[in-house]
């Protein structure tokens, strides 16, 4: 009965015209930010628990990609920890209120402890600009509120598919101080010099950046398309690098924040060696609170020559 009605909503919901789209996701976005976030990751748990039953596709997906990743793990094992990442993805949007619309003091109270802290601190004392390496893990728009507020933060942006969330979604993301640029050479351009400068920048690295844009490399075993852009700058730049993820706390009690130095070999240079280094750290991050990665991103979507589809 569940999965015939959210068939049904998602059938309708794809005839309905982008400004009413637009109008839903802000209302309910805003019913949202009125709930203290553990009434609001409530709703969220509910909303992934519906997915996890009704949205086949985005379960298939993520079964496909713990099978690939955890090859040892069994099958209720694997059911398991799939199911907790869709409702952590439930989460993932209805936290989107608080993220994005409360008083920005108030948004980063959400921020209970923060782990490394110390080596933001050090790059700041040396005047050195820092690459915050943030995968889609836990609440990672949250991330860039933190970073922003430290000093000046200079990132890549790409407009959504409905135009009528960019004024949004620019708004909350540039209100600590961080300025976007667009992902093409002038905002690489960008990144780059304000690197120089001492500036911030994050990148989300498990993202596959098509052909022409990557090198593959492994994670968690699985030859990925990753890319190269987030080493080059390093490399160029020598500025430290530092991966950092907020973990979503239970009962609603907020976030955690995790930071750690990714170690790149500057002397040696290497590109490919520094895409194992970083799908390494990565996977480590993973690793340390599994279900709130979103496993319903197709990774290996895009394979070596003559490797067969993973979907």
């Amino acid at each position: 009965m569940i999965r015939a009605v959210f068939s049904q909503y998602l059938t309708l919901m794809s005839s309905v015209k982008a400004p009413l789209k637009v109008f839903f996701i802000k209302f309910l976005l805003h019913c949202m930010a009125m709930l203290p976030l553990r009434a609001a990751h409530s709703v969220g748990a509910l909303l992934g628990g519906v997915m996890w039953q009704a949205a086949r596709r985005s379960r298939r997906v993520t079964l496909r990609n713990l099978g690939l990743c955890f090859p040892e793990m069994d099958e209720v094992s694997r059911r398991q920890l799939a199911k907790a990442s869709m409702i952590e993805t439930g989460k993932n949007f209805s936290e989107l209120g608080a993220l994005w619309l409360w008083p920005i003091e108030k948004t980063l109270g959400l921020i209970k402890r923060v782990s490394g802290e110390q080596y933001v601190e050090q790059a700041l004392g040396q005047g050195e600009g820092v690459i915050f390496v943030s995968p889609h893990l836990g609440a990672w728009e949250l991330v860039g509120l933190y970073c922003a507020k430290k000093t000046d933060m200079t990132s890549l942006y790409r407009p959504p598919k409905l135009g009528g969330l960019n004024g949004l979604l620019r708004h909350a993301r540039q209100r600590t101080g961080a300025k976007l640029v667009p992902t093409d050479a002038k905002g690489v351009r960008a990144l780059l010099q304000g690197l120089k400068n001492g500036e911030f920048t994050g990148i989300l690295p498990d993202q596959d950046p098509g052909f022409g844009n990557g090198e593959f490399a492994p994670f968690f075993g699985i030859q990925a398309n990753t890319m190269v852009l987030l080493s080059k700058l390093a490399y160029k730049t020598k500025v430290p690098v530092i991966l950092i993820y907020a973990e979503r706390l239970p009962k609603g009690k907020g976030f955690h924040l995790h930071l750690s130095p990714i170690k790149f070999d500057y002397q040696q240079g290497d590109i490919s060696t520094s895409l194992v280094i970083l799908n390494k750290s990565v996977e480590r991050a993973i690793n340390q609170c599994p279900e709130q990665y979103l496993w319903s991103y197709k990774r290996f979507k895009s394979r070596p020559e003559g490797a067969a589809e993973r979907y």
